[in-house]
């Protein structure tokens, strides 16, 4: 749960930040787009923490697991299909969202893996 904390917090100093920035160059689309990204990946990482945790701890059947599972991940493509059907947000600025948030996911285990 400690990585899903750093994760977030500096998520939230790359994202806005970036999302500012991007308002000056296309104001409608690309800062919605970015925010939506970084928000569907700490969702995405929260859903997976807390199936890993209660599986660890309940000993959970994997079927339910592997049904979980598909279940977040078909809310998660059925909002940005929704999202991009109707041209609320730009794909561009979701995949940089994703790929801030994948990025910080990566160096936080990183460093949890030198530690141990």
């Amino acid at each position: 749960m400690e990585i899903l904390k750093r994760v977030i917090h500096k998520s939230i100093f790359i994202i806005l930040p970036c999302a500012v920035i991007s308002g000056f160059y296309e104001w409608k689309k690309l800062p919605l787009g970015i925010i939506a990204g970084g928000l569907f990946g700490i969702l995405n990482l929260r859903g997976l923490v807390r199936s890993v945790e209660g599986f660890i701890n309940s000993k959970m059947l994997s079927a339910k697991l592997i049904l979980m599972s598909f279940t977040r991940l078909f809310i998660l493509f059925s909002a940005i299909f929704i999202l991009l059907w109707f041209k609320i947000i730009n794909v561009f600025g979701l995949l940089f969202g994703f790929t801030v948030v994948f990025i910080l996911i990566l160096v936080e285990g990183m460093k949890v893996a030198k530690s141990n």
